[in-house]
């Protein structure tokens, strides 16, 4: 670095430093904004993703994705 390159200067100051009073994608906002959609039932997902493996004649897929899947089909639904 040269020296006629210039540098930051840092200037203390006795003013305290403004924080934000609300954070817009604070988790607890979230999470109140998505449970103004509802959520379904387990029983009803774990229905779903069992009809999909069945529908694939009981073999292969996979539990995860079914589960994923069927969750956000509910979630459409609503």
């Amino acid at each position: 670095m040269s020296a006629s390159a210039a540098r930051p200067v840092y200037q203390e100051t006795s003013e305290p430093i403004a924080t934000p009073t609300a954070d817009p994608l604070a988790p607890a906002e979230a999470a109140s904004e998505a449970s103004a959609i509802p959520e379904p039932a387990s029983e009803e997902i774990a229905r779903l993703a069992y009809s999909y493996w069945e529908a694939r004649g009981r073999q292969g897929g996979s539990a995860e994705e079914d589960w994923f899947r069927a969750e956000q089909e509910l979630r459409a639904r609503a």
